[in-house]
């Protein structure tokens, strides 16, 4: 695959500020929301943005290393809220239908066969990768071809006009897969990126963590090359987000990235692409501790913090209405001149 993203043109930041500055209000009082705006104008180099067919993609897959006790729940889960998802009942389900969201559902990896499902893609990789307590999570090849599946996802919405994304997970014991990651990618202390994931007792996260430190310890050819770090404890889910993640900033879509897991998939994408970040809104702050650990790296100020922990993409759907407000702002809100009004002395 080519990774390449070109950075942003910057030959309309002035007139996005002065834009931006001129509306009706005092300078700088809408605060994050006028950074938002400036953020969505340059990526679609206009001072009337629009952000049309917004669209909400869940990849699931399931992980070989959940069945040594990662995980408050066993893997079968990971299957059934795929099911879930399908019968409308999850809490992603509910916020994308309460914000006018679109829904996709996408089998990265799952150890299950669903068959042929209105509101599936099957993108699925394996049933599930190995045990990265015992080698590596995932082949070169397959770690190739998840990238590319998910990236073929994003490219197929952007053909049908959709410019804005975002992306949610599910599967049993991909919290530990993204403190690997985050671990190996930014260097912080493994013990800083691991948290109790789905609920897990003080005992289940003590496990967790000698899990976790052995799973490290047997990688003795260790790299902090992305694609090695994804290829030894990523998730299926994880590979085919950050292709997607990549794809959709080819397109000069708006990226919405949701919490720790995908953070995780965050944090390969810019390793992979570092103009990926100019088109990424990190959309909350997670419960999860390893999460503020990819945000200072990745310099990400989330909009919202709300002690969430779900995944699903469920931050993305809650930030919408202000991603949306962003951009009508710019597009729509009056300036001192054209409405009449003076201007501060």
């Amino acid at each position: 695959m080519d990774f390449s993203i070109d950075p942003i043109d910057d030959c309309l930041d002035a007139a996005l500020r002065e834009a931006i500055d001129r509306k009706t209000k005092p300078l700088g009082a809408l605060g994050r929301i006028e950074t938002l705006a400036f953020q969505i104008g340059r990526i679609q180099q206009t001072l009337a943005p629009r952000l049309s067919l917004p669209q909400i993609v869940v990849f699931a897959g399931d992980h070989g290393a959940a069945k040594a006790g990662i995980s408050a729940y066993p893997q079968e889960v990971t299957w059934q809220m795929v099911e879930n998802f399908l019968a409308g009942g999850a809490a992603i389900n509910v916020f994308a239908r309460a914000n006018g969201l679109a829904l996709t559902i996408v089998d990265a990896g799952v150890a299950h066969d669903f068959g042929v499902r209105a509101g599936l893609i099957d993108a699925k990789i394996a049933y599930g990768t190995q045990s990265y307590l015992e080698g590596p999570a995932m082949s070169p090849a397959q770690c190739e071809a998840a990238l590319a599946r998910g990236a073929a996802i994003v490219e197929a919405l952007a053909d049908e006009g959709c410019n804005v994304v975002g992306f949610g997970e599910m599967g049993i014991g991909n919290t530990a897969s993204a403190s690997l990651i985050t671990h190996c990618l930014t260097g912080a202390p493994l013990d800083l990126c691991i948290g109790r994931g789905t609920g897990l007792s003080d005992a289940g996260l003590a496990r967790k963590r000698a899990l976790l430190h052995e799973a490290v310890a047997a990688w003795v050819d260790r790299s902090d090359a992305p694609l090695a770090v994804l290829a030894r404890f990523g998730g299926f889910e994880i590979a085919e987000m950050a292709g997607a993640m990549l794809a959709a900033a080819r397109r000069r879509m708006l990226v919405l990235v949701d919490g720790f897991i995908g953070g995780a998939a965050a944090l390969i994408a810019s390793r992979l692409a570092p103009a990926f970040l100019e088109y990424a809104v990190f959309t909350h702050l997670s419960q999860e501790p390893g999460h503020r650990q990819q945000l200072q790296a990745l310099g990400g100020k989330p909009l919202l913090d709300l002690d969430l922990r779900l995944g699903e993409g469920t931050g993305c759907a809650l930030a919408w209405p202000l991603v949306k407000c962003a951009a009508a702002m710019l597009a729509e809100m009056a300036s001192f001149a054209s409405a009449g009004v003076s201007e501060k002395l």
